[in-house]
């Protein structure tokens, strides 16, 4: 299994508990794939550059997970079917090198 890092724009409302909602749904999409969640960073709300469908601002989310690089396909379809969430982007968590001081 590979370690990704996912970045949600989620649709805010008028109250937060929908944002958790959301949040609780993505984990259980990427746990019904097969993955796990290492953290989860909720990063807030912020103001978007455009309207994305018809919303202006939108909360962030980051996540830390790990997936079997045959469910990528399934685990983004199943974001891109999901209401709440605006977009997404899934990347490959690069290996933290370490530098050695002179």
């Amino acid at each position: 299994m590979r370690k990704y890092e996912l970045l949600c724009i989620i649709r805010t409302g008028a109250d937060t508990d929908k944002v958790d909602q959301a949040i609780d749904l993505i984990q259980k999409a990427v746990e019904n794939v097969g993955g796990k969640i290492f953290s989860t960073d909720k990063i807030g709300r912020k103001k978007l550059a455009y309207d994305i469908e018809k919303s202006r601002d939108a909360f962030y989310v980051n996540f830390e997970l790990e997936v079997p690089q045959n469910k990528i396909v399934s685990l983004k379809r199943a974001l891109k079917l999901d209401e709440n969430v605006l977009r997404n982007m899934l990347t490959i968590q690069k290996k933290k090198i370490a530098v050695a001081s002179k």
